[in-house]
């Protein structure tokens, strides 16, 4: 099998791309995905509050996903569903060395068996997940009742699934607040949200809704130490990080929020430079990887933004890669265009990472005009500061900073950066 492009992801940024390529005349394009239907998580996220960005209009997650899927369709995309991407088999050339050969052969398996696709050129778009308890090294028993937000959603919204009794969030940004909603539809009594930070991360108007419209609390400084059951879940053990008190809260669900992490497993395994902030790969500003011909785009640079803004991260990306193609460097007719000179842009704590983490000389503005961070504390009136040799290029005001929300920097600084020099650093005064 060829193909002008595999796009392995059928979410908002897999799809938003692969509808880009061929208005751009890209070729043929293949979209992979392991789930059964296309539209990632917005598909079982029933509420509203998708596509103000891309499409300009406010639809509920599922139309939101069907918008794409039927332009994606209406663009002649051809995408397979129910197949996972399970090996990268070969360069771009048989004597190729990796980091100069770009990838080009994937291993696709499905329920008919495994496949071989051939293309000149590869999006990454895996998207993001939840970490669940296991990763947040919460002990204790192991009972039903206990998952994240995605098997929530997906439990209600596809299952149709009543879920009756007590139950406790762990978390309290927006998908928080979202499960709590999640859990009130399904017929749950929703006891608290519980966070480590010392408030909330969400929008005010979020919480004020949860206090009013659904009496339920958030308790900060707050961690769930133990979860207690046998055959079904009784409770769990929480502890307050100010006093070092703790109390038995039962419970009969427990849903773990937020604490996002890429799907980067073909993107280690594809040999990519990995970034250890975002724990996605380095890209540049045209999302383009350190392998030639393979870009990566939406949540898995940037976990976790909204569906609207990894759609015009996956557009964004549509013309990096129709570039490439252009160029001949991706196999096609023309002269293949030199590799360009990338510069890395890194953080300073108390800054945990920036996407794009990487600036091409002479390239693009990064996606919608500016680099995404996120900060690991509360501040307001924040200087963010861009350094490289010594040398400040930039110096913006972030009026609110705090974790779990994006941090913008503009991209104009990239153009006085020395092509030649050391890498970027960008830190608070």
């Amino acid at each position: 099998m060829k193909a002008d492009v595999l796009v392995v992801g059928a979410g908002p940024a897999g799809l938003a791309a692969a509808v880009e390529l061929r208005r751009l005349g890209a070729g043929s394009v293949l979209v992979t995905d392991r789930d059964d239907e296309a539209g990632g998580i917005p598909r079982h996220s029933a509420h509203t509050g998708f596509g103000a960005r891309d499409l300009r209009r406010v639809l509920t997650g599922p139309r939101y996903a069907r918008r794409y899927t039927d332009a994606a369709a209406a663009a002649g995309v051809d995408i397979r569903l129910g197949t996972t991407v399970t090996g990268w088999d070969g360069l771009s050339g048989a004597d190729a060395p990796p980091r100069t050969g770009g990838l080009r052969s994937a291993t696709l398996t499905s329920a008919a068996g495994a496949d071989t696709v051939d293309a000149r050129a590869v999006l990454l778009a895996t998207g993001c997940r939840e970490r669940p308890r296991t990763a947040r090294l919460v002990p204790g028993d192991r009972p039903p009742g206990v998952m994240t937000t995605g098997e929530l959603q997906r439990r209600v919204y596809l299952g149709g699934q009543r879920l009756a009794g007590r139950a406790l969030v762990v978390g309290a940004e927006h998908v928080s607040f979202s499960a709590m909603v999640t859990l009130a539809h399904a017929g749950a009594e929703v006891v608290a949200l519980v966070t480590d930070r010392p408030r909330h991360t969400s929008y005010a108007a979020f919480a004020l809704a949860a206090s009013w419209r659904w009496r339920v609390p958030v308790w900060s400084s707050t961690v769930v130490r133990r979860v207690s059951g046998r055959g079904r879940l009784d409770g769990a053990e929480v502890a307050d990080l100010a006093t070092g008190g703790t109390r038995f809260v039962p419970c009969d669900l427990l849903v773990f929020t937020g604490d996002w992490i890429p799907d980067h497993e073909l993107a280690r395994a594809a040999g990519l430079d990995m970034d250890p902030g975002t724990g996605g790969p380095v890209v540049d500003t045209a999302l383009a990887t350190s392998v030639p011909g393979v870009f990566a785009a939406g949540n898995l640079v940037h976990a976790a933004e909204t569906a609207d803004v990894a759609a015009l991260g996956g557009r964004h990306a549509a013309r990096g890669i129709a570039a490439f193609l252009g160029s001949g460097a991706g196999g096609g007719p023309g002269r293949p265009a030199p590799e360009p000179v990338r510069l890395r842009v890194t953080v300073q704590a108390p800054l945990l990472w920036i996407a794009p983490n990487a600036v091409r000389a002479s390239g693009p503005v990064p996606p919608r005009g500016r680099f995404v961070l996120r900060s690991g504390v509360f501040r307001r009136l924040a200087r963010i500061e861009v350094w490289q040799d010594g040398r400040r290029l930039t110096t913006e005001l972030s009026y609110r900073m705090m974790p779990d929300r994006p941090v913008r920097l503009g991209a104009s600084w990239t153009g006085q950066a020395d092509p030649g020099g050391g890498p970027v650093t960008v830190r608070l005064a």
